[in-house]
């Protein structure tokens, strides 16, 4: 047992190293020049982490490149599919499911941050499960395009150097 035990140790202690090394990564990478702005402002949003902050802005680039904040919700895949035809009127479906799957996944877990943490935003979530309480996931996608909207217009801010 002990043989197990010290091995289970070692494969522990490489393993919180390991962690260390790549959050050292993400934050030199959040530190370079072009970035440190908007990862700072998309850092002191509630539910997001300092991973989440990098890898959106990383994932974004230019954040002016977005007009609308439709097209950041579709870039992220998080808006719902659009099936017409033509004798029915315009029916939504699934998300689009289009764009990063490693964003929607910190998009998700950032805004069951948010929900969990920030009273307006889980007043949203509850108010759209008690509107069909079956569809948890829905509320929670849309959650998750809020956030996404909310991450890019405070990064775009910061990227244009805007104080607020």
């Amino acid at each position: 047992m002990r043989t197990t035990l010290a091995s289970l140790l070692r494969q522990l202690e490489f393993s919180m190293d390991e962690i260390r090394r790549l959050d050292e990564s993400v934050d030199q990478l959040g530190e370079q020049p072009h970035l440190k702005a908007i990862v700072e402002k998309l850092d002191a949003e509630k539910g997001v982490g300092r991973l989440t902050a990098v890898a959106y802005a990383v994932e974004v680039g230019d954040f002016s490149r977005f007009k609308r904040r439709q097209q950041i919700g579709a870039y992220w895949g998080v808006t719902p599919g659009s099936q017409e035809s033509g004798e029915v009127g315009d029916r939504k479906g699934h998300i689009t499911r289009q764009g990063s799957p490693r964003m929607r996944r910190m998009l998700c877990q950032a805004a069951w941050s948010r929900v969990m943490h920030d009273e307006q935003e889980r007043e949203v979530y509850q108010r759209l499960v008690k509107r069909n309480p079956k569809r948890k996931k829905i509320a929670l996608v849309a959650a998750m395009r809020r956030l996404s909207i909310r991450l890019w217009h405070v990064g775009l801010k910061a990227q244009r150097g805007d104080a607020s």
